[in-house]
């Protein structure tokens, strides 16, 4: 097994190219916390209208959950990296007027059985599955009362094991521990890429906003007639404050409020789930895989990896993604697990010749990382509400935003976007 080129991918790894962050105003208007794709939004938003800005950053980084870095001279995202929904995704409409190199996502994948091309019929018959699917979760959603998504299933034929561990990959957690109120409300066509990853493309649009980078908060003080926000570089006082921070690091009390969050406040909050949604990337030149950015579906063996995006950018690099009852099972284990686990699917279902030039260059791990704690927030059953209740401001001083929060793109950096231009748009109307 190739573990030294595991290795050298880490250390080969640059930032993408970004713009020099702006310096922070000593007094500003509002506090943002987190420069991830929300507080970005949040802050040109409010700059915009002529309020003040400062966003504080716990990373020595910007863009949150996503991130492009190099690997062998190609930019990859080790964070999001679709640009979902494109009618109704802000980022797409913003990187449109911008000139963005956006291309849109392939519509046919890959489908192979036990390593070889799936014959038309079988290729149909998975196709007939999803259909199916999706339509007893979109219309058992519109019952008044929630329930695990998975309880809609109907029988699916050979194929329906591999539809619910996808949809589970792309919810974050297994359908049953998925609202089914919560599930059909995801767009997923019209999805597109942007050349030079997603994470490059955020850290381009911070240009000329104000940003506080290794700053992170402790507390935000709402007793008084604006917050007094805590951090690690001190005290920063403002007429309002924008919480992006992920639901999982809320979860743990990173942020102290005082005098405490409202209960409802507390109780959404808590009320998430982690979502997980990893990949090994991996850089295999010979693979069976022709054409760009195309998913492929690898069945008919006793492992069968929940998702595989191939080719991306057209490069020999490939992520091959890890959901969260698989990524769960890397967790006491060495660092190394993943890369393993993915050579030997690989080899399951292509052979080992297959495999020789295959190398793993690096395994996402935002479940365990201090300022994420998850890819994304999962609304457990009966707990549709929590999105909404958190858009609700604090005392007219603070405001949550994020991906958490978006009902139409939850678990994306559009909906994490979306959001930011909300909250932004609401505090312009309070303080102007």
């Amino acid at each position: 097994m190739n573990e030294p080129a595991a290795k050298r991918g880490v250390e080969e790894a640059v930032s993408a190219t970004s713009e020099t962050p702006t310096d922070p105003t000593a007094a500003p208007d509002v506090v943002i916390i987190g420069a991830g794709s929300a507080g970005i939004a949040a802050a040109r938003g409010l700059l915009a209208s002529g309020l003040s800005v400062t966003i504080l950053e716990a990373r020595g980084r910007i863009g949150g959950r996503t991130v492009t870095r190099r690997f062998r001279g190609h930019p990859l995202d080790l964070g999001a990296h679709w640009l979902h929904a494109g009618p109704i995704n802000p980022l797409v409409k913003l990187g449109r007027e911008r000139h963005e190199p956006l291309r849109r996502a392939p519509v046919n994948g890959h489908f192979f059985v036990r390593g070889r091309p799936g014959s038309r019929s079988e290729r149909a018959a998975l196709d007939r599955a999803f259909d199916m699917a999706d339509r007893a979760m979109t219309q058992g959603a519109k019952a008044r009362d929630d329930q695990p998504a998975s309880k809609t299933l109907p029988p699916m034929g050979p194929q329906g094991r591999r539809v619910a561990t996808i949809h589970g990959l792309v919810s974050g957690r297994p359908l049953d521990e998925v609202s089914l109120h919560d599930f059909p409300s995801m767009e997923y066509s019209d999805n597109l890429f942007i050349a030079g990853g997603l994470g490059a493309y955020i850290c381009r649009l911070t240009h000329g906003v104000p940003i506080r980078l290794g700053t992170a908060v402790h507390a935000i003080d709402w007793s008084g007639q604006g917050v007094r926000i805590e951090s690690s570089a001190g005290t920063l006082h403002a007429k309002a404050a924008i919480v992006t921070a992920p639901m999982a690091v809320l979860q743990r009390e990173a942020i102290r409020f005082a005098p405490a969050l409202p209960d409802a406040v507390g109780e959404a909050i808590h009320g998430f789930t982690q979502g997980v949604y990893e990949h090994v990337v991996l850089h295999w030149p010979d693979a069976p895989f022709r054409g760009a950015d195309r998913l492929a579906s690898l069945t008919g063996t006793h492992r069968q990896p929940p998702g595989l995006l191939t080719r991306i950018d057209g490069t020999p690099f490939h992520f091959f993604e890890l959901d969260q009852p698989i990524a769960a099972g890397f967790d006491r284990r060495d660092a190394n697990a993943p890369y393993r686990y993915a050579r030997s699917v690989l080899a399951e279902h292509f052979g080992h010749k297959a495999i020789r030039n295959l190398s793993a260059m690096h395994a996402t791990a935002w479940r365990n990382d201090p300022w994420s704690r998850a890819s994304w927030a999962v609304v457990p059953p009966g707990l549709y509400a929590i999105r909404d209740i958190l858009k609700a401001p604090v005392g007219d001083r603070i405001w949550f935003a994020g991906e958490a929060l978006s009902r139409a793109q939850w678990g994306t950096a559009g909906g994490a976007w979306e959001e930011g231009e909300r909250a932004a748009a609401e505090i312009i109307s309070r303080l102007q």
